[in-house]
């Protein structure tokens, strides 16, 4: 059995009666459409429902499916405790994503759950579902920092597991679209909001889902969506397979984007394997990269391959350019894998003796000693993307007024304390965000008394 059907629903907490208190008015043309997704469901009668939530338990390297065989929940952190959910788990199908994604060495598991009760993610869905259909247990899993292709696999993981368990089974994708569609609404505009809501709403209404690959992580998080990953994860239980979509209703009148899209599955189609798709044409992107990378970026992915599979620290080879052999530089090794970020170390001044030594040396920390990632594995590393930045000379600035983020870095120092960040990143637009981020790696707070310094790079790809 696979996937009867899937549901890209909203989850504003306003829109159940008790918390809305009328002002779910507002969003009446949304309510409707929930109501038909509920009767529908209703007439599927599944026995699960798999809801992925964004405020569920989320890890930045792993999926959270929540263990067990109940929970409840309630809305009474929106002033409405008499509003409770009390729900069957369905450990069986749990246990067996669980056991599958094992079995893949895929990171995502029951493992770590910290707050057991349901989330309003989950619970504003079922507020809906539940007053036309109780006959069904649930499957809860949560997002995670992980990029969108891992999304989609375990997506294809869920699928398998609904097939190997013969469940019949309904997809929940819980999530809202842009937060920033209105100057009025609680998070303001960004310009990104709309588009995001168009773009979303176009794809989906197509089910056109080798799109949502196309979505980097800074136009996402610069329109403050929320639902993004939800819908990968549902879009990976249909690979493979002919999807008839129909669009319900988009509305943003409180700020925030409600989208309600239904999904129901026509039969296979080997044309919509999606993320074999995807992988063909990265792999097929980064080997033309590497085939025009120059001296500096082949060194440094030459240093990460050798420790990775070997833990071998590479000599200087011959054949440099002269420069790397006799100029002293401080250097940054930056590293992404399906652009995002997967490790980044580097050295405002020079540490050794040649551009040469610093790249391998920060190469290989880059790739293993960065603490905000694990250690890069022998089977990542054809998918990794590498650069490098090679530091000129920081000079001292009076003020943010000298600063230009797509040109120069900037340096923070505060005693002992010192923050750097790299000019013309993504998701860095101004001054103020880039001296905020180099203050923050620095540890230095708004109230002390710091200088600032500026330096160009040249950046090697």
């Amino acid at each position: 059995m696979s996937v009867l059907a899937g549901f890209m629903v909203p989850h504003p907490p306003m829109i159940v009666p008790e918390i809305g208190r009328g002002s779910e008015a507002q969003i009446t043309e949304t309510i409707r459409a929930y109501e038909r997704v509920a009767d529908e469901i209703a007439s599927l009668a599944p026995e699960t429902i798999i809801i992925t939530s964004p405020h569920s338990i989320m890890y930045a390297d792993y999926f959270h499916i929540s263990p067990g065989r109940k929970a409840s929940g309630s809305f009474a952190s929106f002033r409405a405790p008499s509003v409770r959910f009390d729900e069957k788990y369905d450990k069986d199908l749990a246990d067996e994503i669980a056991r599958l994604a094992d079995a893949e060495d895929f990171p995502a598991g029951t493992m770590g759950e910290r707050e057991p009760a349901l989330d309003h993610g989950t619970m504003v869905p079922l507020w809906f579902i539940r007053n036309k259909y109780k006959g069904s247990s649930i499957v809860r899993i949560g997002l995670s920092g992980l990029p969108l292709t891992d999304h989609y696999r375990l997506g294809m993981i869920i699928r398998d597991a609904v097939r190997n368990t013969g469940r019949r089974v309904v997809f929940v994708a819980s999530g809202d679209l842009s937060h920033k569609l209105q100057d009025y609404g609680p998070y303001g505009f960004a310009p990104e909001g709309p588009v995001y809501d168009e773009r979303i709403m176009d794809v989906m209404s197509r089910a056109s889902f080798g799109e949502l690959f196309d979505f980097d992580n800074s136009f996402c998080d610069k329109a403050a969506e929320c639902g993004h990953r939800s819908f990968v994860i549902m879009a990976g239980a249909f690979d493979g397979m002919a999807v008839r979509a129909e669009r319900l209703v988009h509305q943003d009148v409180t700020g925030v984007g409600y989208g309600i899209c239904t999904f129901y599955p026509e039969g296979e189609d080997a044309e919509r394997h999606f993320l074999d798709k995807r992988l063909a044409a990265v792999e097929k992107e980064l080997k033309a990269k590497r085939e025009n990378s120059d001296a500096y970026v082949r060194l440094a992915r030459d240093a990460v391959e050798a420790y990775v599979l070997r833990r071998e620290m590479i000599k200087v080879p011959d054949g440099l350019p002269e420069e790397m052999l006799t100029q002293q530089a401080g250097a940054f090794v930056s590293i992404h894998k399906h652009g995002d970020l997967r490790g980044c170390i580097g050295t405002i001044a020079p540490t050794r003796s040649c551009v040469a030594e610093e790249i391998i040396g920060n190469a290989i920390s880059a790739s293993t000693r960065d603490p905000r990632f694990p250690a890069v594995q022998p089977d990542e590393l054809e998918w990794l993307e590498i650069n490098v930045d090679v530091l000129g000379e920081p000079e001292d600035i009076e003020s943010e007024d000298e600063l230009d983020v797509k040109k120069y870095g900037v340096i923070v120092s505060s005693g002992r304390k010192r923050g750097l960040l790299l000019p013309d990143l993504d998701g860095v637009d101004t001054v103020e965000q880039q001296v905020d981020i180099a203050m923050r790696k620095g540890g230095i707070n708004k109230f002390e008394k710091y200088k600032l310094q500026r330096f160009e790079v040249i950046r090697h790809y």
